[in-house]
């Protein structure tokens, strides 16, 4: 089956997580993606949080998987030939280098637009271009602090908490991934090529704009609604750490199930949305709730509302997470079994879904990746493994013109 990006050459020039997690999708969709690396030592992650000696970490295995792997050394005249062959022949360069990097390298924009007036040239950076701190070398945890995740996440008494979810990273890289798509259809109209850039900042924030909702909300009325915090405790001038509530509006909570006391991942995530109110009741056998003034609508439970999670709580003592959740789906009440890794790793509907999926290793044998979270109904896109360092450089010298003799004498000279 022909995929929809086949025929779309990308030169990825991106390490560790955000911009191989970009171009990793693009792959996924059939995009031709030659990974650039330093000759002797490739990606960073290759090393990283090793499990096998000798064989690629997982940290990169996950990131990298579908691409091509060119060893390259454009500080040699002969790399920077190569370089430029390629960008000729290219659709896409992908680039999370540190500002000025690319220019040092002498591929500006100007010099890539000279030899590809049609390169899309996409850029992860820390934040925006013309930002205060743009000079600021960031990383996952920095972005959601930047971002204004980490100070909206974690309990109003401890201090602010980094999320698991790879926020500043991940995030980043799918929306670098819609920007060079949205380029691509751009150029089919206009014939020319466009900077693209995703700032991990602004793409934090982009999560978080339901904070940056109640931020104005609060500024203009004092207090926030669906906060643990109301009515009873107070509100300063900023949107606060809420624990466990929902940002949706629909008060949410955290539950012990049974076995708690021995696993610390036995709880459910309940929620209580309006409409779901009677039925709660209904399950829980607490059927005079329904039309009690004291807790028939939003407004009136909010004041007790860790009253009726207790409640639920007492409710759940009996029954594991998966026990409560499948009698509480019956009565189409929001909530879900607090998942580990493991859990989901030997999940079999994410193993039927593509969702996870083992991927044989030339060196490590066979690892548990993530397959693409977006389903087609006339696609799977199917994931491979990723490259062994300089893999497909001679693949790669061979489709641009060049000669066995020609691959020799560049290793001699040790350009790739």
């Amino acid at each position: 089956m022909t995929k929809p990006l086949e025929g779309i050459r990308i030169i990825d020039f991106t390490h560790v997580q955000a911009g191989p997690a970009c171009t990793q999708l693009l792959a996924w969709f059939g995009a031709d993606v030659i990974k650039v690396e330093r000759p002797g030592s490739g990606d960073v992650t290759r090393n990283q949080l090793r499990d096998i000696p000798d064989a690629d970490a997982l940290y990169f295995t996950m990131l990298n998987s579908n691409k091509k792997s060119l060893t390259l050394d454009t500080k040699k005249p002969e790399g920077k030939e190569v370089l430029e062959k390629l960008i000729r022949e290219s659709d896409v360069l992908v680039e999370n280098f540190g500002p000025g990097a690319l220019d040092r390298m002498g591929f500006s924009w100007e010099r890539l637009n000279e030899l590809n007036p049609k390169m899309i040239v996409a850029s992860v950076k820390g934040f925006s271009d013309g930002h205060h701190y743009d000079d600021l070398k960031v990383y996952e945890n920095v972005a959601q602090c930047a971002g204004g995740a980490a100070s909206t996440t974690g309990f109003w008494d401890g201090p602010p908490t980094i999320s698991a979810a790879a926020l500043g990273d991940s995030n980043t890289g799918m929306h670098l991934a819609i920007g060079i798509l949205t380029a691509l259809l751009g150029r089919d109209k206009t014939g020319k090529g466009q900077k693209v850039a995703v700032s991990m900042q602004d793409s934090v924030l982009n999560l978080c704009r339901v904070k940056l909702r109640d931020q104005q909300r609060l500024e203009r009325v004092g207090y926030l609604e669906e906060y643990p915090q109301y009515p009873h405790g107070e509100f300063s001038d900023v949107v606060p750490r809420g624990g466990n509530a929902g940002g949706g509006g629909q008060p949410g909570w955290v539950l012990k199930c049974k076995g708690w006391e021995t696993d610390p991942n036995a709880y459910i995530y309940f929620t209580i949305q309006g409409h779901a109110w009677e039925p709660i009741c209904k399950a829980l056998g607490k059927t005079e709730w329904i039309d009690d003034p004291a807790y028939k609508t939003a407004e009136a439970r909010q004041p007790h509302i860790f009253e009726i999670f207790k409640t639920i709580e007492g409710w759940l003592a009996d029954k594991t997470k998966f026990e409560a959740v499948d009698i509480l789906r019956k009565f189409d009440i929001p909530c879900a079994p607090v998942l580990t890794m493991k859990e989901l790793a030997n999940d079999p509907s994410l193993r039927a879904s593509g969702t996870i999926v083992e991927v044989p290793h030339k060196k490590r044998g066979s690892y548990l990746t993530v397959g693409s979270p977006i389903k087609f109904s006339d696609m799977k896109p199917e994931v491979t493994a990723s490259p062994l360092l300089g893999e497909h450089t001679e693949e790669v010298l061979m489709g641009l013109g060049y000669s066995q003799q020609d691959i020799f004498n560049l290793r001699e000279v040790k350009a790739v």
